[in-house]
């Protein structure tokens, strides 16, 4: 967590970061319903900027030119009262991540790589931001200490219930809130 007072407003957003299958896109919007606020998907995102699937995109500019399109795209993101589910790779985007931080709290929804693994399989179609050769168990390994770097506040995501997840999310919120 960095030196900057973290608060829970109404005039911030909240973002959540982590791996695929993590239950980002689940919990957003059950988030975003105990908030009454709106919610947004970072890779509809993108995918409405090129007009294509996630995973075209990533296959036609490769695994390089997507991050740093994405990072391109994300990192002037202005939202309000939203709760933003980023791509697991927005992590890599340091102006990005910056930017998310700018607006509010980032919440990292972790789970146990074997979780990761029976959740996600090999990602084929997903839009997995992933090397050619690299597994995912190595992508989950590489990008775990990211995640930790950025996070306010984590929450399992493989120990309790999208329900459960997301009201330990709003009870945090509320302790922090202004």
């Amino acid at each position: 967590m960095s030196d900057r007072e973290l608060v829970f407003s109404d005039g911030c957003a909240v973002s959540l970061i982590g791996m695929a299958g993590a239950g980002k896109s689940t919990l957003a919007p059950l988030l975003a319903t105990k908030l009454d606020w709106q919610f947004i998907d970072t890779d509809q995102v993108v995918e409405s900027f090129y007009g294509k699937p996630l995973q075209d995109i990533v296959d036609y500019l490769g695994l390089a030119d997507f991050r740093k399109a994405e990072e391109e795209i994300l990192s002037t993101l202005g939202v309000l009262r939203t709760v933003v589910s980023t791509g697991g790779s927005v992590v890599y985007g340091e102006k990005t991540m910056e930017r998310l931080k700018s607006l509010g709290p980032v919440v990292y929804l972790r789970m146990e790589c074997k979780t990761c693994l029976q959740r996600v399989g090999e990602g084929y179609g997903r839009g997995l931001a992933i090397k050619p050769d690299q597994s995912l168990e190595s992508l989950y390994n590489e990008r775990v200490p990211l995640y930790e770097r950025y996070a306010d506040f984590t929450v399992d995501t493989d120990k309790f219930s999208s329900d459960e997840c997301a009201e330990k999310i709003f009870q945090w919120l509320k302790s922090i809130q202004e």
